[in-house]
């Protein structure tokens, strides 16, 4: 299961940064996009709290462990399985998209540090940019294209609901609301359990505990409906362990191990 925040050297999916110019990239293009190959083998993806409301009616929303731990849309209980894709990265029915996801190839990044300033870059090493035949243009007479401008603006929506990500889990963890998570799944055909760490979650019990001042706080900043969010989705755990027994992904059965007791059980 998800244990780490993505890399701080490069994102999850990114081999690479590079600004978008309409020197060097005049006649580039964005192809069409109706997959995305990057997530086939990616099991947990960062969403932010604008998303919960939607992400948790398909995903398991649990935050990574470490110092600056992230919320995550859990598409898998093992690295490299996501079963909410075909290995072509198709969505496998209907189901929601990251909005992380859907920015691929591009972010804005800051080039300079020295410097609050962000640019839009894109990653070269994707096969979705180039100076192909076909596609949608990204400049036009020099100028950026249509395409370009709206790219660039769920961009910037997006690192303003980042930044409201980040506080959001400021918040929770001056509230030390998190907790080691622990899931055990009793298969059908097996004797022994399965038993899922290396993550984190809400502590009900603390959540409940919470009184006066600071459930205000949360009631007016729009906290407990996304605390909430998280912990109903948790019971989704149970089902993406389904979807890997159905589409023949992970572990067999019977390389469960005994079941060990741990903190925060979903």
């Amino acid at each position: 299961m998800a244990s780490q925040a993505p890399s701080n050297s490069m994102p999850i999916f990114y081999g690479n940064l590079e600004p978008l110019s309409s020197t060097q990239h005049g006649a580039f293009k964005l192809r069409q996009r109706d997959k995305a190959p990057q997530l086939a083998k990616i099991h947990a993806v960062p969403i932010t709290i604008d998303e919960f409301v939607s992400a948790q009616r398909f995903y398991p929303i649990i935050f990574s462990v470490g110092e600056n731990p992230v919320p995550l849309a859990l598409m898998g209980l093992h690295e490299g399985v996501n079963v909410f894709v075909d290995d072509q990265g198709v969505p496998i029915g209907q189901t929601y998209i990251p909005a992380y996801v859907r920015r691929y190839p591009f972010m804005l990044a800051r080039l300079r540090a020295d410097t609050d300033e962000l640019s839009l870059c894109f990653d070269p090493t994707s096969e979705l940019v180039g100076a192909y035949e076909d596609g949608t243009a990204l400049f036009d007479g020099g100028k950026p294209s249509e395409a370009t401008n709206s790219i660039l603006k769920f961009c910037e929506e997006f690192e303003l609901s980042a930044q409201r990500t980040n506080s959001f889990m400021k918040e929770v963890k001056e509230l030390d609301l998190l907790m080691d998570g622990e899931v055990a799944i009793q298969a059908s055909d097996s004797d022994k359990p399965f038993i899922y760490r290396g993550f984190q979650m809400i502590s009900e019990e603390k959540f409940r505990e919470l009184r006066g001042d600071a459930l205000r706080k949360m009631n007016q900043n729009g906290m407990l409906p996304l605390i909430t969010a998280h912990l109903f989705s948790l019971q989704l755990i149970r089902e993406v362990f389904a979807k890997q027994i159905e589409q023949k992904k992970g572990p067999k059965l019977e390389a469960a191990k005994p079941a060990a007791k741990g903190k925060g059980k979903a």
